[in-house]
């Protein structure tokens, strides 16, 4: 079984590292790097929801680096501690999709009022 860390952030490595975490350090994962992936295997990332999906079918189980960044942090580069002052955590999450049969043909634009259709 393989761990495979997900992430282009330096202080994410980091962070995993201060806490014992270890395993194959990938820069980018893409739904096409799913291939890899074996029964048993774990993925730790932000990941987006498809490609979760796509570990949680493998049968690997993904952790989500989960860190409660406020508007004026996002898209910084961010240090251990400043992870830390976010309350950065691992979560589990299974991810599968369903299909209800429902389609969305309005969104609601909240920032300028009108509708995306």
């Amino acid at each position: 079984m393989t761990t495979y860390i997900i992430t282009r952030h330096a202080g994410s490595l980091d962070w995993l590292k201060q806490r014992g975490v270890e395993g194959e350090w990938i820069y980018h994962m893409e739904i096409t790097d799913i291939a890899r992936l074996q029964p048993g295997d774990t993925v730790i990332g932000t990941l987006p929801i498809p490609v979760v999906a796509a570990v949680c079918a493998a049968g690997a189980r993904y952790l989500h680096l989960t860190v409660d960044v406020d508007a004026e942090n996002r898209g910084k580069e961010l240090s251990t501690t400043t992870l830390d002052r976010f309350g950065a955590r691992l979560e589990a999450f299974h991810v599968t999709p369903v299909d209800d049969g429902k389609k969305i043909s309005t969104i609601k634009d909240r920032n300028n009022g009108g509708e995306i259709s």
